[in-house]
């Protein structure tokens, strides 16, 4: 396992982050979130474990999975195993709704402050390494937001700080924010990418190189879609799982066979996995901090994990990434256009 640091941070954190949503148990508050996986105490303690002993320092969980159920079975779990905790990194995400009142969601200062209070005492702990915006917030000023976050990290409830599944220029105006007033800024991204979905590369890529942002990736195998179970080639008797309970998120079918024709034959060269290959795709991408995996069995998990020992060949690197390339956007072909009319000159001084 190698480990990278938190965006611009000193905090290392391992390359696979165990994903934490198929933690819902039995319990009737889970609701629709058993349709991702039901892992009940005994199984979430292994599947913790697994993650550990394969160097993964790092878990992501959110208030709204199981509606505060997986952050419960997650505190447990690393109290049973007897795990310090200045060994593992604790990330957790507030902002979804997770009850029926108007001020059970949303990234107010009311709400935060309620949230991060309710996921202390789940997952058993008096600090939170990552605390994460976890969707956009259109009614609350974001100063309002990140004024209550700097609150959390000067009274070490909260190390960290970041946000999930915004445009780029919200994330852009929060940083501008947070340094004109002198809180604490983000320091990563969890945004969705996949070698089939490469929206962020428009806009989020760009600003992550620039801003020393990490980055976080959900749903690495886009829902499923490329563990190998659909496609062409796909075993006849493939096609069950959560892409057929929930086809989400969204996917553009033609790419991404594309990239599963050209994965199915580097797996088959390989001896490895189709869900190994589209995970090693990831981790080669330098813009991506720690890719965040998540399972229903202990064998999902091990086949996952496996991914950080394959290292794909440049070779096989060009050939994912042309058939996963998304089409150009604008202003981004025009940028790329007008950026090839005005290079650096050399300084040549008059004699």
């Amino acid at each position: 396992m190698r480990y990278k640091t938190l965006g611009r941070t000193g905090l290392y954190v391992s390359e696979l982050c165990l994903g934490t949503m198929t933690f819902s148990g039995s319990d009737e508050r889970a609701g629709f979130f058993r349709s991702f996986g039901q892992l009940e105490q005994p199984a979430v303690d292994r599947m913790v474990a697994l993650a550990l002993e394969h160097g993964v320092n790092f878990i992501d969980t959110a208030d709204v999975y199981a509606f505060g159920v997986s952050e419960s079975l997650t505190g447990q779990a690393l109290r049973n195993l007897g795990v310090a905790r200045s060994d593992v990194v604790l990330a957790t995400k507030f902002t979804a709704p997770v009850g029926p009142g108007p001020n059970d969601r949303g990234a107010s200062r009311g709400h935060l402050m309620d949230s991060v209070h309710a996921s202390l005492k789940r997952l058993q702990t008096d600090h939170i390494d990552l605390y994460q915006v976890h969707a956009t917030d259109h009614v609350t000023p974001q100063e309002e937001t990140l004024r209550a976050l700097d609150d959390l990290v000067r009274q070490g409830k909260v190390r960290y700080t970041g946000v999930s599944n915004q445009h780029g220029w919200r994330i852009m105006k929060g940083l501008g924010l947070a340094d004109r007033h002198g809180w604490t800024r983000y320091a990563t991204v969890q945004a969705h990418a996949s070698v089939a979905n490469r929206d962020i590369e428009h806009d989020i890529v760009p600003l992550l190189r620039e801003e020393g942002l990490g980055l976080l990736v959900w749903s690495p195998l886009s829902g499923g879609l490329l563990s190998g179970k659909f496609g062409p080639g796909a075993p006849a008797d493939a096609g069950s799982g959560r892409r057929e309970q929930m086809d989400f998120p969204p996917v553009d079918r033609d790419r991404a066979w594309a990239c599963i024709e050209q994965m199915r034959a580097i797996s088959k060269a390989r001896g490895c996995t189709v869900a190994q290959v589209a995970l090693a795709w990831l981790l080669h991408q330098a813009h991506v901090t720690s890719v965040i995996v998540g399972a229903r069995t202990p064998e999902q998990l091990r086949d996952n994990l496996g991914a950080a020992q394959l290292t794909l060949d440049d070779a096989e690197l060009a050939l994912l990434d042309a058939a996963g390339r998304p089409a150009p956007q604008y202003p981004g072909w025009m940028v790329d256009y007008g950026t090839s009319q005005r290079v650096p000159q050399p300084f040549v001084p008059k004699v």
